[in-house]
């Protein structure tokens, strides 16, 4: 199975050239059963990312462009009555796919955004007093521009913190982009990719990865990170015990990825940032997601660079 996740770890890497930090980070977002939430530019990649992982590990994948006028139904499903048999028949939204792209989420109204907590955080949809499980595994991807805050509507915290990562793909380097310019076309589809890892593995990697042994003196460091964002002068929100366990759960993936059964300090480290960056609230806060997230990761580093690392 490891042969497998390096294979696909190499075809994601040729599908998103230049950007393999990101394409590791996403891995460990779905080898951890974590939403990942991509805050950037249009054009880079975003939603690339998202159909060459459905398509290179088998899933089933639906994009969903969220605007002003979207509805909760529009996603979730809805129960349509019957006359002939006299009953409700639900009739499921697109939000019933492994693998979900949530396009420029930061488009669509509160009520709607919200429609998705209860779907990421359980993997289930309640209609009208009926519980639908889906289908497992469960991923949402989801992007929101940061320049464009006309007729956007700001994720509430509540929502931020539904998501495990939060990364950036930013514009390519230029030998990236001359290696693009080279071998992509303008409306070039993935459709030709095929799956070099199936579900059912993919499921038992997620398996594997709980087993990798976090020792108490690791768990504590955790603590200490998370501890100092909830006391932190410029802070005035810290991390939930939500983004405790995320970061934990990240951490394995991460030491997983890495050929390991076992965390390390780096690991932790090298989750820290884009596991809490989203989480954080700053006193003097702003609407603006990359300025927020540049200012957390300017007081997520200092925490690091203050707390000694175990031995």
């Amino acid at each position: 199975m490891k042969t497998q996740l390096k294979a696909l770890e190499d075809k994601l890497n040729q599908v998103l050239i230049g950007k393999r930090d990101a394409v590791r980070l996403a891995l460990v977002g779905i080898l951890a059963r974590g939403h990942i939430l991509i805050e950037d530019i249009p054009g880079i990649g975003k939603t690339t990312l998202a159909h060459g992982l459905a398509r290179l590990i088998a899933l089933n994948f639906q994009r969903i462009q969220f605007t002003s006028d979207l509805l909760p139904s529009d996603i979730l499903g809805v129960a349509i009555f019957k006359q002939s048999r006299e009953e409700f028949e639900f009739r499921p939204g697109p939000i019933f796919n492994s693998l979900v792209l949530a396009d420029e989420i930061n488009r669509a109204n509160p009520r709607t955004q919200s429609a998705l907590l209860e779907a990421m955080q359980e993997r289930q949809v309640s209609i009208e007093g009926k519980t639908y499980p889906l289908p497992e595994p469960f991923f949402v991807i989801a992007t929101q521009n940061p320049i464009e805050h006309h007729g956007t509507f700001p994720l509430p915290d509540s929502q931020l913190d539904r998501f495990l990562l939060s990364l950036n793909l930013d514009y390519p380097a230029p030998d990236s982009e001359l290696e693009i310019l080279k071998t992509r076309s303008y409306a070039q589809s993935l459709d030709q990719l095929s799956p070099v890892i199936t579900r059912e593995a993919l499921l038992a990697l997620q398996q594997e990865v709980e087993k990798v042994e976090a020792k108490e003196e690791l768990l504590d460091y955790l603590l200490k990170i998370v501890s100092a964002t909830r006391n932190h002068p410029r802070l005035r929100l810290g991390a939930s015990p939500r983004a405790s366990l995320g970061l934990k759960q990240a951490a394995k993936a991460y030491a997983f990825l890495l050929g390991r059964d076992y965390l390390v300090p780096d690991d932790l480290k090298a989750m820290s940032i884009p596991v809490l960056r989203h989480r954080l609230v700053l006193k003097q806060d702003t609407l603006d997601p990359d300025k927020r997230n540049q200012q957390s990761e300017i007081v997520l580093h200092e925490i690091l660079d203050s707390i000694p690392v175990p031995i």
